[in-house]
């Protein structure tokens, strides 16, 4: 990876010279890649219990890395890091005893962790997406032109678009058409008269209504 960063080439074989220290440059970049593992390890740990992982001192030498005891039982985490047509193992290694303070922790059931359906985490789903913001596009007329003729366009320029005035508007969000309305006025807004029901999965609209009818239960005096 270290040779790829500073200029190797894809797909080529690592040659590795035993006995050659590593240069300046190369510790730094191994350094700030393995700061960023371990700002990474600190956001999933979070959830469990406050955790910071710091750089001690890096050692180059596998044999002299004495993290516990030989005996001592560890979790050993291996990541797979490809790079232009090149990679290599990354290997996290966690002392038991560093684990065992949150054992109670993980021992525990989450929602959504069991076989099966799970009413509660489906319920916390659906409230969760149901709130979630999207953007959505009202189109009122498409249409393809040269390229030449684009990049002569300038102010004052007319656009003539092949649509009649009641023509429908396609509402949209990304590139499904959730529905289709007419072009209108409210107040001094531009605004649309929906004319065509929404296209909604009725799995999905069957979840978000029960945890509707949940919401106002628990908010019901």
């Amino acid at each position: 990876m270290i040779d790829v960063l500073l200029g190797g080439r894809r797909g080529q074989t690592q040659l590795r010279i035993e006995g050659r220290p590593y240069t300046t440059i190369e510790t730094n970049l191994v350094k700030r890649l393995v700061e960023v593992v371990l700002s990474d390890a600190e956001q999933a740990f979070r959830p469990l219990s406050p955790v910071t992982f710091s750089i001690d001192r890096l050692e180059t030498n596998p044999r002299f890395a004495a993290i516990s005891r030989p005996a001592n039982a560890a979790i050993l985490v291996r990541l797979r890091i490809d790079m232009e047509d090149r990679g290599g193992n990354v290997e996290l290694l966690l002392p038991y005893a560093t684990i065992e303070p949150i054992r109670n922790v993980l021992l525990q059931m989450f929602m959504g962790e069991k076989f099966g359906r799970d009413p509660i985490w489906e319920g916390h789903f659906a409230t969760e997406v149901a709130q979630a913001e999207i953007a959505v596009d009202a189109v009122l007329y498409e249409a393809d032109i040269p390229l030449k003729e684009l990049m002569k366009l300038k102010v004052g320029d007319t656009l003539p678009l092949d649509i009649r005035s009641d023509a429908l508007v396609s509402v949209r969000c990304g590139n499904v058409t959730l529905t289709e309305g007419r072009m209108g006025r409210v107040g001094d807004r531009v605004a649309i008269r929906v004319t065509k029901n929404l296209r909604k999965p009725q799995t999905t609209f069957a979840m978000f209504e029960k945890a509707d009818e949940r919401t106002k239960m628990m908010e019901a005096p």
